[in-house]
């Protein structure tokens, strides 16, 4: 794997995350109306261009935790560190905290083991794990199939462990793993629907596939704009991204595209953003969105530590 993969992947999720943060909540009728067309600033959160949220924070959280092995107990500590200490934020403050994620810290900080302290019943399915485990793709690539998935549920499950949420994590990191392994778009999403099909046809797994209907069973690239939500649910969320990226041509338009979905603009941007990074490649990802990161010199930095260290 080329140093590029993993500043095409981790940078471009922080970008469609900073992107879509001035405007989250926004309705698709109102972006209609005013479309984001570049890197914006203040809006919804009132924070400078080139902001990123939450999802990035946890996402560093998980590299800087790999850097030094896989450890959920130092990955738990620093999802506390991150929430009460500003830990590995843009402004040095946390913002834009989800109920469940919220609560799953509070449980860590109180001494519960990482891997039960995330929210199991059916309201916690939001996407508050799936927009954290894009670097598993990296670090468990070339790890055995039942091993990986393992520790993929184990990683979602410090936040949200409902079996729905776990699978979206599934499919989204076997969907990059083959993106990173140089498959094209339809091959990656047909592969990734034949293994994910395949190995979770089993309890707990095996009822939630059909929550996933339209990702394994149908062609998610044919659907309609209006049928598309983008909503801060797992599901939605892992739809919007992959029909985006299947009806887009290059990463800056699938970020712009996904972000005037409205609703939860930034994570479903940063999560469209790290599968557009693998698939386009680091020298697609605009040279002007890169130089406006909040803290781009120490994102460089932790993306060459977390490199030398696979």
């Amino acid at each position: 794997m080329k140093k590029d993969d993993l500043l095409a992947g981790i940078m471009g999720f922080v970008i469609g995350d900073a992107v879509g943060v001035p405007v989250e909540f926004k309705t698709r009728e109102e972006l209609k109306a005013d479309p984001v067309k570049d890197m914006r600033e203040y809006g919804t959160h009132k924070q400078p261009r080139g902001t990123w949220s939450d999802d990035s924070s946890l996402t560093f959280c998980l590299v800087e935790s790999l850097c030094n092995n896989y450890d959920l107990a130092d990955l738990g500590a620093k999802f506390v560190s991150w929430f009460n200490d500003g830990y590995l934020t843009p402004h040095d403050e946390a913002f834009d905290i989800g109920f469940t994620t919220e609560e799953s810290i509070k449980r860590i900080e109180n001494g519960i083991d990482p891997v039960e302290a995330g929210g199991r019943d059916e309201y916690d399915n939001g996407n508050g794990s799936l927009m954290r485990v894009l670097p598993l793709a990296y670090y468990l690539k070339d790890v055995e199939l039942e091993e990986r998935l393992k520790k993929i549920a184990e990683v979602s499950s410090l936040t949200h462990a409902h079996p729905r949420s776990i699978l979206g994590c599934g499919i989204y990191v076997e969907f990059a793993i083959k993106l990173l392994e140089g498959a094209e778009l339809e091959e990656a999403y047909q592969k990734t629907k034949e293994m994910i099909k395949e190995y979770y046809q089993k309890p707990p797994y095996q009822e939630e596939l059909e929550h996933y209907h339209r990702i394994l069973e149908a062609e998610i690239s044919q659907f309609k704009e209006d049928e598309i939500k983008s909503t801060g649910y797992v599901v939605d969320t892992l739809e919007a991204a992959l029909w985006v990226l299947f009806n887009s041509n290059s990463y800056q338009q699938a970020i712009l595209k996904a972000v005037n979905l409205g609703e939860d603009t930034d994570t479903v941007a940063a999560v469209t953003g790290g599968l557009a990074g693998v698939y386009y490649g680091y020298q697609d990802i605009p040279k002007e969105w890169i130089e406006k990161i909040v803290k781009k010199d120490e994102i460089l930095k932790l993306i060459d530590k977390f490199y030398q260290s696979l």
